[in-house]
């Protein structure tokens, strides 16, 4: 098919759109009841802004779900996954890794905006799921934080397997005093989904507030992220030091 006519087949899918009621078409309801009111294949949808043969872009996006599983598996996907799905391609995937690091970038924003709240903030949530709910295997990482509470860094420290990682109080420490640290938040992801804390969990965190203690250096949390949902340590009682 010649480039005049997909593009006629295209503008045709979108009138089909055009004529479901305003209730019903993505970015009208948006305005209307804000982001939240829509499905995922609805925000998929407004993002990728047009359809393909035969296919009006909402239908699209609900196929795309469909075959990768979820909208998480949709931003996790690396380009050739992404790009080998029909009405998907380069050009998309830039756009969508633009989004989601622009996405990263306020949330570390609106951290630092807490100040002295960090340590119960939302934001703080957010943002460490933002930052390790696709990683597919596990990753250690830690907030460096001043007296103030106030984020000095955001570092990943160690890299395992899908099951474990292997953690080194003494690089955490290391890494500590140079920042000139005075807390500490504590995160992991657990790619199997699980937002609990197992033995080991438990083990290295105790592990490292006994050493940072020997510096000053307080842990106020350990966060342990799987996907959308994140277990505190520190709301479970599970953190001496603070």
């Amino acid at each position: 098919m010649c480039k005049v006519e997909k593009t006629q087949e295209l503008e045709l899918n979108e009138k089909t759109l055009k004529n479901w009621p305003s209730s019903e078409r993505p970015r009208e309801k948006l305005l209307t009841l804000g982001s939240a009111s829509l499905s995922d294949a609805e925000l998929l949808a407004i993002f990728l802004r047009t359809g393909v043969k035969g296919c009006n872009v909402v239908d699209l996006s609900r196929k795309l779900l469909l075959n990768f599983g979820s909208l998480a598996n949709v931003f996790r996907a690396n380009q050739k996954e992404f790009c080998q799905h029909h009405g998907l391609g380069s050009a998309k995937y830039v756009q969508l890794q633009a989004c989601l690091e622009m996405s990263k970038r306020y949330l570390a924003e609106q951290l630092i905006q807490q100040g002295s709240a960090l340590t119960s903030s939302k934001a703080t949530r957010d943002y460490l799921i933002s930052e390790l709910r696709n990683e597919t295997r596990e990753v250690f990482a830690v907030l460096f934080l001043d007296n103030q509470h106030q984020i000095l860094k955001f570092e990943r420290l160690f890299f395992g397997t899908l099951n474990s990682a292997t953690v080194y109080p003494r690089v955490v420490v290391e890494r500590a005093l140079t920042y000139h640290a005075g807390a500490v938040i504590l995160a992991h992801n657990h790619p199997s989904g699980i937002a609990e804390a197992s033995i080991a969990d438990k083990h290295i965190t105790k592990k490292l507030e006994q050493v940072l203690q020997l510096i000053d250096v307080n842990v106020l949390d350990h966060m342990i992220v799987a996907g959308n949902q994140c277990y505190s340590f520190a709301e479970n009682g599970e953190i001496l030091s603070r």
